[in-house]
């Protein structure tokens, strides 16, 4: 037997319980070399590119880019160096078991637990259920319990959309035929296949009309009291029957009159981003003590440095660059604020890796600049650029989006004068930037002049940080901001 390797759903992080391949790269049949493209594989949070750690043979694609999650573990692919027949390949993907305590383990032993075993003494056996092959619409809960009841579904009519069987038909095959009666001197039909409401049925025993031949005009051709009132003779003041009402005026037509159309929903569910970014922020906003702290600063000599540092440096470092860098060297300055919360210990660190809020195709993302604080603008500038293109592109790896000790969310290219961010857990700190607006201010002379001003609001986790704290890094971030030149000191 040849070097037969199982390729399996990689784990990335703690969290992490299943992935999805997204692409496959390579086909069966081909060979490949180390640091070769393999895949691309989905997470929560990222798309990874998988490259190959040895060289091998792609023998079988067993799971193929479906678009359906995977557990960790999970056999994707089998590789050999070339030797191995193909009854060995075979069995080897027959009798693969993933590795023990991974999330594909716990679902394979689900596969081959044991039957359960028998109830009480003296409780009826209940016969196992009858598999039930058929080519008609039926809803899979119906089919589970048609087949655990042992019901034939051959006559039964099914009441979904196409004439799908849904449970409740297979409910009300296992009770029988109904048997309504009316007390009083008028009873119900029963025609087991009269489809009417009970209370047309009500009102075609009054009067007695015939509902065999009456077509109903309800959903799925269900016949209602309207269709049982249109065949009561009139008599007047008959029972049931309303006295016909005069038809309303005209209305006065005020231009040309529009046909109203169907204005149904379009349905869209939450894809993995979405569903994380959902949890995470609905925990952060549930379970940290959120407290905020507003400030703003004068950008004009910010705007200037900035034209003249591109210039220089031949760079094209954005507003939001100089906010980060601006932000990193604050957080130098007070650790206390460069901190991450794990259950009651706190994370303090030296350099202030910054998370930048990107709002990708994909979802919400927080890709990280390692030591901002360490960098030059265009050294910033350019890593802010190819994190936000990974991003674009969903191709960010897992290193780049693991960890983070602050955030900087901004709003300010929409408009958006302030907000309130949520914090990003494990982060106890998040920085949301407005845009740049000329207000008016009182100058040193006691004249009144223009500016352009940004406001700031710092949301920050009371277990970890005090509010002396913050206010004291937003103190020294603003002396930042309005003082520019000191970010290059």
């Amino acid at each position: 037997m040849g070097k037969i390797r199982a390729f399996t759903m990689p784990k990335w992080g703690i969290e992490m319980t299943e992935g999805t391949i997204a692409e496959w790269k390579i086909k069966e049949g081909d060979s490949f070399s180390r640091g070769d493209l393999l895949c691309l594989i989905e997470t929560d949070k990222i798309t990874n590119e998988v490259e190959a750690e040895y060289e091998a043979k792609v023998r079988k694609i067993v799971i193929p880019g479906s678009g359906e999650p995977e557990p960790v573990g999970a056999l994707l692919a089998v590789f050999d160096d070339g030797s191995a027949s193909d009854d060995e390949i075979e069995s080897f993907v027959s009798n693969f078991k993933p590795a023990e305590g991974g999330v594909a383990e716990g679902k394979q032993k689900k596969k081959e637990a044991k039957p359960a075993e028998k109830g009480i003494e003296g409780e009826d056996d209940k016969p196992a259920p009858r598999k039930i092959e058929t080519n008609r619409p039926i809803s899979p809960e119906a089919l589970k319990l048609a087949e655990a009841e042992g019901v034939d579904i051959s006559d039964i009519k099914g009441s979904g959309r196409n004439g799908r069987i849904t449970y409740q038909d297979i409910d009300q095959a296992l009770k029988g035929p109904a048997s309504p009666s009316l007390k009083g001197k008028a009873e119900l039909q029963e025609e087991d296949n009269i489809f009417a409401s009970p209370l047309a049925r009500r009102i075609a025993a009054l009067h007695g009309v015939d509902l065999s031949g009456l077509k109903g005009s309800g959903p799925r051709g269900r016949i209602s009291k309207k269709d049982v009132l249109a065949k009561v003779p009139d008599k007047g003041a008959d029972a049931g029957k309303a006295a016909p009402k005069a038809a309303p005026a005209p209305a006065p037509s005020f231009g040309e009159p529009f046909e109203l159309v169907g204005n149904e929903p379009e349905t869209i569910k939450f894809d993995r981003i979405r569903k994380v970014v959902a949890r995470r922020l609905t925990e952060a906003k549930q379970q940290l003590p959120h407290f905020y702290l507003r400030t703003s600063a004068r950008v004009d000599a910010l705007l200037a440095l900035r034209k003249t540092v591109n210039l220089v440096l031949g760079c094209k470092a954005s507003v939001n660059d100089f906010v980060v860098m601006a932000a990193a060297k604050a957080l130098a300055q007070h650790p206390d604020v460069n901190v991450q919360v794990h259950g009651e210990e706190i994370h303090r660190f030296r350099h202030a890796d910054v998370s930048i809020a990107v709002a990708s195709p994909k979802g919400l993302v927080t890709p990280i600049v390692r030591q901002a604080d360490r960098m030059r603008i265009d050294q910033l500038a350019g890593a802010t650029k190819g994190l936000i293109g990974k991003a674009n592109d969903g191709k960010l790896g897992y290193e780049e989006m693991d960890g983070g000790t602050f955030t900087v969310s901004n709003l300010g290219m929409f408009g958006i004068e302030n907000f309130d961010a949520i914090i990003n857990p494990p982060q106890a700190a998040i920085l949301a930037v407005g845009a740049s607006e000329k207000r008016a201010i009182e100058t040193d002379d006691g004249d009144i002049a223009f500016a352009s001003m940004i406001s700031f609001t710092l949301s920050v986790d009371h277990r970890a940080i005090d509010g002396a704290a913050g206010a004291q890094f937003l103190q020294t971030f603003k002396a930042l901001i309005e003082d520019p030149e000191q970010l290059f000191a």
